[in-house]
């Protein structure tokens, strides 16, 4: 088995790179991005970068790693008031969900209110910014769904939680198995039954289970689970089952699922930065390719300004050392 330190940085890293990576065609269709590119297999910009959703997990990390377990609704407040509420100047490309929870932050509101009283609260912001609660509880998908659920409330309600809750037990399933199948399942068993997100998982991952080539099924996955009536791309539900699909029809491989989300089109950067921590927390930080690897290396501070500078590596060794310090065997049996 992968070590768990190089899991960790897998789940960190993977998802900065694949958030880099989608950035190019996020909003476009499969068949605009074959017309424009055929299929992208590496960077389409000479200067790549994260967007938000690299520096909203960055900001997430920074607040698990001060509260640790403990972490409460008032605590992620008071985080969001302290950092993002604070903030000198704009939120270049910020997520509708976060600026409107910051708005209502700013107003006077505190979680759980400022996620229920918010126009995004099914969006895709919360599941985009969760790999480093499902890497700092390596091998406790319960654990990293519950604290995933705190974290969610400052933005986010119902369907948004349950996506972020998805990812992040997924991620920490992934850092303590070699089986696929376990993170998809883990991901799947972290929501709601009868919700609006389990439907969409699992029809996505019955679209991977589905014979033919890869493509074929990609091409099936962005028919069926897309939902193309609404004016933004951003809907939680379609995301996270678009990144479980790309990441079973590639059976958990890190380049594959991560090119899957970049060329499913839609919101390709979080798609393939979600696909990008689970295959990166399974196959661990020596699966991705270092032309990759070594152009996302530390973070621009481009929406939240506090994250400037920070280094991802660095970040993900804090983590893994958190991880370390506790020492505990988790459910499954292995040793963190």
């Amino acid at each position: 088995m992968t070590d768990l330190r190089d899991r960790i940085h897998g789940a960190v890293l993977g998802q900065a790179i694949g958030d880099a990576l989608g950035a190019p065609t996020e909003g476009m269709t499969r068949a605009a991005i074959r017309a424009a590119h055929g299929r992208v297999t590496g960077f389409l910009s000479d200067d790549p970068a994260g967007t938000d959703d690299t520096e909203y997990a960055a900001l997430t990390a920074r607040i698990l790693l001060t509260y640790g377990p403990a972490l409460t609704i008032d605590n992620v407040s008071d985080e969001w008031d302290r950092v993002l509420v604070q903030q000198d100047g704009g939120f270049n490309r910020g997520g509708f969900s976060e600026m409107e929870a910051i708005h209502n932050l700013a107003r006077g509101l505190r979680a759980p209110h400022t996620g229920s009283d918010n126009h995004e609260m099914w969006s895709d912001g919360s599941a985009m910014r969760v790999a480093p609660i499902g890497a700092y509880f390596a091998g406790d998908p319960g654990e990293a769904a519950r604290i995933a659920g705190i974290d969610a409330q400052v933005s986010h309600a119902r369907d948004g939680i349950y996506c972020g809750q998805a990812v992040a037990a997924a991620v920490a399933a992934a850092a303590t198995t070699d089986d696929w199948r376990v993170v998809a399942d883990a991901g799947l068993a972290a929501v709601p039954a009868d919700s609006w997100s389990a439907r969409m998982i699992d029809r996505a991952l019955l679209v991977a289970a589905e014979p033919g080539s890869a493509e074929e099924r990609l091409d099936e996955l962005e028919r069926r689970i897309s939902i193309f009536h609404y004016p933004w791309a951003d809907v939680a539900p379609e995301a996270t089952a678009l990144a479980f699909g790309v990441f079973a029809i590639a059976e958990g491989d890190y380049v594959d699922s991560v090119l899957g989300g970049v060329n499913i089109g839609r919101d390709a950067d979080t798609i393939a930065a979600m696909a990008g921590a689970m295959a990166g927390a399974l196959r661990g930080a020596t699966a991705i390719p270092t032309e990759w690897s070594s152009r996302i290396v530390a973070l621009r501070g481009s929406c939240i300004a506090s994250t400037a500078g920070v280094r991802l590596s660095a970040l993900a060794d804090e983590i893994a050392d958190a991880v370390a310090a506790r020492g505990t065997e988790t459910p499954n049996g292995a040793v963190r």
